[in-house]
């Protein structure tokens, strides 16, 4: 297969790709994500396909072993491993040496230094927060998901810089 048959291909299958990742993933973006790492994995691959293989089950196979292989990594640094003595400790939430944002700052003063943003940028922020998705967000806004990103970074930048200049 010519590398131009093998890229048509891998782009005809992408819908196919897509549902089953969505089965694996239960969840859009991270099915989006899966998909793009097959369509990478699989490019990077290419040399590795032989013609008389069953194209859709050798991509859709690398798919499985990538969401497989996340899955290990996201299970293994969610596991916590306590060596100590004390076993009351295991049902701590967080690590008490860890200072959060709500530790070192009142939830007035995170509130007002979100207020204070632009609404193009604060609107965004205040979503993402109370549980919308990227995705969501950019329907109800009428953005591109990208800008909706860019702006949930620029606030997180601002809010950053913003309290760490405070705590000096």
């Amino acid at each position: 297969m010519t590398a131009s048959d093998f890229q048509t291909h891998l782009m005809n299958l992408q819908p196919n790709m897509l549902s089953f990742a969505v089965s694996l993933t239960k969840d859009y973006e991270d099915a989006r994500d899966l998909v793009q790492d097959t369509t990478l994995k699989a490019l990077a691959s290419q040399h590795l396909f032989t013609d008389n293989v069953n194209f859709k089950g050798w991509v859709l196979t690398i798919m499985r072993n990538i969401f497989i292989n996340q899955y290990r990594i996201a299970s293994h640094l969610s596991t916590v491993h306590d060596d100590t003595d004390d076993a009351y400790l295991l049902n701590i939430a967080h690590d008490l040496t860890a200072e959060s944002p709500e530790d070192l700052y009142s939830t007035s003063e995170i509130t007002r230094a979100i207020q204070e943003l632009e609404p193009m940028y604060r609107i965004p922020f205040v979503m993402l927060v109370s549980g919308y998705k990227y995705d969501e967000i950019a329907s109800e806004m009428n953005l591109p998901a990208g800008t909706v990103k860019s702006r949930v970074y620029y606030v997180r930048q601002q809010l950053q810089q913003r309290f760490a200049d405070n705590r000096l």
